[in-house]
């Protein structure tokens, strides 16, 4: 009988172009689906719980996929990390009820972004955090308030977006300053395509004080994407969690950049 298998995936995505398989450049889903193909002896398709874009993070994208040839858990985790590069890897494997879907399951998705705030250029740093000028994290999250709640998020959204409606309900939406980063915290039930980068370059706006605390909910309401100005970088921001209401997956893992400040279990 085949098996059911969620996945809880960690990726460095400066080093693939996305999440999505793609025919001319490296991606997070070819590279985990080969392995995969190796370790079940014949090729494995995934589904993931979301589509992350080139640069972006994951300290928790869940995949899931069925085989016809069971496998130990071990496997699939173990065996599967044998074969991937040092940009991906598997950081839990579960099996899970076959109805279960990595995309369609899942009623949240949070991620984090993470600006750095604290000097120069640092190469260990800055391909995993915005580097910025110093920030008032107070007016970021004052700011941030009027984004929650079921609301139409045209203004955040990318002109090539596929999605058919502009409204998602955003149900966290936290900023504040955690040593040399500040970082945003958001989570919605799901999200339009490059949508939490753009409320992280027009928060960043408010933050230098180049624009008021109410301008974030006038660009809301105004339905225009061409008022929020540019798409904050992709190095910032990580996937952390997905929730998963009927099933007891294993939680998110903060970036290591934010964990290794420690003491951050309000966020």
């Amino acid at each position: 009988m085949p098996m059911n298998v969620a996945l809880g995936i960690e990726y460095d995505g400066g080093r693939f172009h996305g999440w999505q398989r793609q025919s001319h450049s490296p991606s997070v889903q070819s590279e985990l689906e080969a392995a995969l193909a190796r370790v079940a002896d014949q090729p494995v398709y995934t589904v993931a719980a979301g589509r992350t874009d080139a640069g972006v993070h994951a300290t928790q994208q869940v995949a899931s996929f069925a085989s016809a040839k069971p496998r130990p858990l071990r496997a699939w985790r173990d065996g599967v990390n044998a074969l991937t590069g040092p940009g991906v890897k598997v950081r839990w494997a579960q099996e899970v009820e076959a109805e279960f879907h990595a995309r369609f399951s899942a009623t949240a998705r949070r991620y984090l972004y993470l600006y750095r705030i604290d000097g120069g250029p640092a190469p260990l740093c800055d391909p995993y955090a915005w580097r910025s000028p110093p920030l008032d994290a107070d007016a970021m999250q004052r700011g941030a308030q009027g984004l929650l709640g079921e609301q139409d998020f045209t203004s955040f959204r990318a002109a090539g977006c596929q999605s058919k409606s502009p409204f998602r309900t955003v149900s966290r939406l936290r900023v504040r300053a955690v040593g040399g980063l500040v970082v945003l915290d958001i989570e919605a039930n799901a999200f339009l395509l490059h949508m939490v980068r753009n409320i992280a370059g027009a928060l960043s706006q408010v933050g230098r004080g180049e624009r008021p605390v109410a301008w974030v909910g006038e660009c809301l309401q105004a339905k225009d994407r061409a008022l929020i100005g540019k798409t904050a970088p992709p190095q910032g921001l990580y996937l952390v969690d997905v929730t998963y209401p009927q099933s007891e997956l294993p939680k998110g893992a903060l970036p290591p950049l934010l964990a290794a400040l420690g003491g951050l279990e309000q966020l």
